[in-house]
């Protein structure tokens, strides 16, 4: 019994360690996503297009376009970062980015870097607010006592950034019409 528990644990500890994915550093040795998509179908203009539509429709809550030119996008953005105890979770914290676009007739590439990371605490209403307007860069070397907690942070930061980065590429594939919703349906008050 206690080899099958040791081989169980054994196991799952090096499937653990496979999946923990990190961030690689730019020439200024800060932390960046970066990513190129061959995309022969769709022309550069199509592409600005779609990605402008990304930010402006998709995500205006949580990003804010900067500036555009015919083959560049250029947002910054947050994105929060949940704490998980057990099955509870609260967001422990926010990731502000910067946001770079670029396309060409047959590929594309985007990037996030300049991440920051904020803090939460709660409030006395109980809700979580910043504690800071000043962001620390994930890039940071911490002390002793808090290198498991922002170990535990970077790498959420970095699966909730991959997951950006997937729903970035899937909406930049499909075609999509962002349309205002109109309401073709009247309703008479008369008859009920």
């Amino acid at each position: 019994m206690k080899y099958i528990i040791l081989v169980f644990f054994i196991a799952f500890s090096i499937d653990l360690s496979a999946q923990q994915k990190q961030f690689i550093k730019d020439d200024n040795g800060k932390f960046i996503y970066y990513k190129v998509v061959d995309s022969q179908l769709l022309s550069k203009d199509t592409l600005v297009q779609r990605a402008k539509s990304f930010i402006n429709l998709a995500n205006k809550k949580t990003m804010v376009q900067q500036s555009i030119t015919d083959s560049s996008v250029l947002a910054k953005g947050t994105i929060i970062v949940d704490k998980t105890v057990l099955v509870m979770g609260h967001p422990s914290g926010e990731v502000s980015y910067n946001f770079v676009f670029e396309a060409r007739n047959g590929k594309y590439r985007f990037w996030l870097t300049d991440l920051l990371f904020i803090p939460y605490q709660r409030d006395r209403y109980g809700n979580f607010v910043a504690s800071t307007k000043i962001g620390t860069p994930l890039e940071r070397t911490p002390g002793k006592l808090s290198a498991g907690a922002w170990k535990d942070i970077v790498n959420s930061a970095y699966n909730k950034i991959e997951k950006f980065g997937d729903d970035f590429k899937k909406y930049l594939a499909t075609k999509r019409v962002e349309k205002a919703s109109k309401n073709t349906e009247t309703i008479s008050t008369k008859k009920w």
